[in-house]
This record gives structure tokens, C-alpha cells and sequence, in this order.
């Protein structure tokens, strides 16, 4: 037994189905070694990986019909990384990313569960480079601004990872720390688009949060 327990999970996303195993709550937590904590991971994180939240598959819904075509694609902190299977079935070129240790073997499960081939994968801190990750045309990643210092820290992350000409996709429920993000990306030369996006099957708005579309307004010199 892994110590933690699932459960299977059917969603919808662009018309088509998704078989999704997740943990079972967020009440779940297996850390034996200490391999989490040691990255950072407290208990009451632990499980949050593991879940698909509404910022997630909205995330999902907009890569089934943003224009992908010749674009090399990062998604940070890609939990599940439903937005990434749907990247991968769509034949996009896709790396997904996370600091959970248990976030590439979920993803490779649920690669397998959709009859998809396994997205590539790599464990990522975001206050540690990783030189031979590379430089990506479209960054991408879902309520990633949920504490104080997210900001500074995905912002440094956007700047070693974004090739001139990139742009930045991130769904955000309004945390209230997206302003900060918004301008240091406006030092990178980025411009924001923002608008609001709804779940598939929610009439109410309000559910959806931001859609924030970042591009570069001033290519770096």
C-alpha cells in the first residue's frame, strides 16, 4: 500500500472525456522517508497535488483551443496536469513540471488512462535553476500566486525560462497577489490581457476567476 488512497475521476474538458485518478481527499498525506518536507512540502500541502481545482481545468479549457502550433510549451506547477494531457493529445510539445514527488507518477498513470503517451516530465524548484530545462515559447500553470512571495519567485522563474518572443498563461482565482505579478512581468516587457473564464457546465462567472494572458509588449535586449 502507498500509505495514501485514490479515486478515479471522469471530467469533461472541450467535449471530451478525461479518466483522471486523484487522491481521494485532501486529507490524504504519506511522507514515510521525509522526501516532501525536505522540499518544502508541509502536511497540510501535501495532498493539494493530487486534486483537479476549478483553476485547473479552466487551464485545461483554454489549451484544448489556444493556437499551439510550433510552440514549445512549460507547464509550471502542473499538479495532476490535466492541462498538459490535453496539450499531449492535441500533439503539442509539452513539459510538465512540478516540485511534488509524486506528480511525474500520477501524470504518467493518467497519460497511460487516456491511451496517451507519457508527457515529458521534470522536477522543478522554482528557487533553483535548472539550466537544461531550456527557454519556452508559451508558459502556462493554474492558482499559482496562492502566497505571499509567489510573485517574485514565478517571475524568476518566467525570466530564465521565456524565450524572447514568449507568452504567459496563467488561471487565477484572485488571490490578491496577481497586481505584483503583473508588473514584474510588465519589467520583462510583458503586457497583460485579462478576462474571466467559467468551468464547463457553470453558468456563474463568478466560479471562473482570471484568465491572465501575458505577452511581450518589448522584447528583452
Amino acid at each position: 500500500m502507498p500509505g495514501y488512497s485514490t479515486r478515479n475521476l471522469l471530467l469533461n474538458v472541450g467535449g471530451h472525456p478525461w479518466h483522471l485518478r486523484v487522491l481521494s481527499d485532501t486529507q490524504q498525506y504519506a511522507d514515510p522517508d521525509g522526501h516532501g518536507e525536505r522540499l518544502g512540502i508541509s502536511s497540510a500541502q501535501w495532498s493539494l497535488f493530487g486534486q483537479v481545482w476549478p483553476s485547473g481545468q479552466r487551464l485545461a479549457q483554454a489549451m484544448q483551443d489556444f493556437d499551439v502550433a510550433g510552440k514549445r510549451i512549460l507547464e509550471l506547477g502542473c499538479g495532476i496536469g490535466l492541462a498538459s494531457l490535453v496539450l499531449q493529445r492535441r500533439g503539442a510539445s509539452v513539459v510538465a513540471s512540478d516540485i511534488h514527488p509524486l506528480a511525474d507518477a500520477f501524470l504518467a498513470y493518467n497519460s497511460a488512462l487516456n491511451a496517451l503517451p507519457a508527457v515529458h516530465y521534470r522536477q522543478l524548484a522554482w528557487d533553483v535553476p535548472l539550466e537544461t530545462l531550456g527557454r519556452f515559447d508559451l508558459i502556462i500553470g493554474s492558482d499559482l500566486l496562492y502566497e505571499r512571495g509567489q510573485p517574485e519567485r514565478l517571475g524568476a522563474v518566467i525570466e530564465r525560462h521565456a524565450l524572447p518572443g514568449a507568452e504567459v498563461l496563467l488561471t487565477d482565482p484572485g488571490r490578491g497577489h496577481g497586481a505584483r505579478f503583473s508588473k514584474l512581468l510588465a519589467a520583462q516587457g510583458f503586457a497583460l490581457e485579462a478576462s474571466r473564464s467559467s468551468v464547463d457546465g457553470e453558468d456563474d462567472d463568478t466560479s471562473g476567476g482570471h484568465v491572465l494572458h501575458y505577452r511581450r509588449a518589448v522584447l528583452p535586449a
